[in-house]
């Protein structure tokens, strides 16, 4: 596939909004309501229902939402410390929709559409200048570093959640949906469980064909009523990491229809596997080759390099693949999620794994991310990851062979608390996203850190009491 235009380009190189409009009329009929989202920095979905006759001005005159909903914790509240909100005078920020993202919603119950926004900062000028406080302008920044070295990111998500019974209370413990044996039991790649599931599920797969979402293989996963959703590869790093985005919405949305709750928590259930957003990613050049793919040892090293950036900044970034205080429960040993900074060929256990097939399909697969975590940043972090592998020629460790939970290699932070501090204080980080990006994430996840710190577990009082 020809690549000709940077990353930037190739996701926000509008159509005419009125080409847009026409083209999802004619295929839907007009909207009652257009559902106009943004995703904040814990990739919450925020935003407004605009009525439908009105759909226009959305693209022709932006939405109006505050510059300081990136400065929300993941609950929804003003972290002060951010010094985003009545410190600046909470000014609105000018969002614009995300070009190729008007779709139908086919589990609300009246004619509706919705569209993806990105925030814009007003300069001046008509459309204002990217916030960079947005994690989709910080993954657009990346991307367009590659793009200055004629390389663009080929990308693909997988998505693992569970299915819960709808009826639960808030703040309730989790309720699985057991198969049709009701028994409580791992059974990996089960047909049967999909067979239960089939409504739900087939529902989905329904909904992601009207929604243009390119969705690939679903398996049931390591537990009962756990399943894995596949989205294609695509040489548009931007519009994958929207892809994953609107795909948790259209599960949850699908889920509800069913009666059912779709979690997307990291660690839901203690005794059985957390759910993880694995990552695929390769390097395409300017005539659509694979980089990873070169002769004469080329790709290999290119690989190599690419590896070793992942690995060597891994540490720090960790906050972003494991954002939430109950992330961490997930990377125990023995549970297919890593515990160690650790790359290998075709084995499951590391950190990132090089799968096998085909040279021209060559990748590197980046396992750490819970599937809660916001798709842009994660995204963003394993790009600049690799780039400075690239960039300085780093060479990786030997790659792992065996067991990735019995070795010596580095271990990923334990807890949040460690990661808040590694990342708070990384020149990686300040170099890939800014010193302001990073203050301000750090200063939101340490003040979630806090909130956690506060609350007295049930086994305290039973224990202590």
């Amino acid at each position: 596939m020809p690549v000709s235009v940077s990353g930037r380009l190739a996701s926000d190189a509008a159509p005419a909004a009125e080409d847009e409009i026409a083209a999802y009329v004619s295929a839907f009929g007009a909207p009652e309501v257009v559902e106009v989202l943004l995703p904040d920095t814990s990739g919450v979905l925020r935003g407004k229902w605009i009525p439908g006759p009105a759909m226009g001005k959305i693209w022709s005159d932006g939405v109006a939402i505050p510059l300081s909903i990136f400065g929300l914790d993941v609950w929804g509240c003003e972290v002060e410390a951010t010094e985003i909100h009545l410190e600046t005078g909470d000014k609105d920020g000018l969002c614009w929709p995300v070009p190729g993202t008007l779709r139908p919603v086919p589990w609300s119950p009246r004619p509706t559409a919705q569209v993806l926004l990105t925030m814009h900062e007003p300069d001046g000028t008509a459309r204002g200048k990217p916030w960079l406080l947005d994690p989709r302008q910080q993954l657009a920044a990346i991307v367009d570093r590659f793009a200055a070295r004629g390389l663009f990111p080929c990308v693909a998500f997988e998505l693992e959640f569970y299915l819960l019974k709808g009826d639960a209370a808030p703040g309730a413990m989790p309720e699985p949906v057991f198969p049709i044996t009701g028994q409580a039991r791992q059974n990996m790649y089960s047909m049967s469980d999909l067979d239960a599931f089939a409504g739900v599920l087939h529902d989905m797969r329904s909904a992601c064909s009207l929604q243009g979402l390119p969705a690939d293989t679903v398996i049931s996963e390591a537990a009962p009523g756990q399943f894995e959703v596949n989205l294609y590869h695509r040489v548009d790093a931007l519009g994958a990491a929207d892809d994953a985005i609107l795909l948790r919405r259209l599960i949850d949305g699908v889920a509800r229809r069913h009666g059912l709750r779709a979690t997307f928590m990291a660690k839901p259930l203690v005794d059985f596997a957390g759910n993880g957003m694995h990552v695929h990613v390769s390097l395409m050049d300017q005539a659509g080759d694979n980089l990873f793919a070169r002769p004469s040892g080329e790709g290999d090293r290119a690989l190599r390099h690419a590896a070793a950036g992942l690995l060597s900044t891994m540490a720090d970034a960790t906050l972003f693949f494991v954002p939430s205080f109950n992330g961490y429960r997930r990377l125990v040993p023995g549970s297919y999620a890593p515990t160690s900074i650790t790359w290998g060929f075709d084995n499951r256990s590391v950190a990132v794994r090089v799968p096998n097939g085909p040279p021209k399909a060559r990748r590197l697969e980046h396992r750490i991310a819970g599937a809660e975590a916001h798709p842009h940043l994660v995204l963003a972090a394993i790009l600049a990851g690799m780039l400075e592998g690239l960039e300085a020629g780093i060479e990786p460790p030997a790659p792992l062979v065996g067991n990735g939970y019995e070795n010596e290699a580095p271990s990923l932070s334990p807890s949040m608390a460690e990661a808040v501090a590694r990342f708070s204080s990384s020149p990686f980080i300040a170099k890939a996203f800014g010193e302001e990006y990073r203050r301000v994430y750090g200063v939101m996840k340490a003040e979630e850190l806090a909130a956690f710190s506060r609350v007295i577990l049930p086994l305290e009082y039973d224990t202590y009491l």
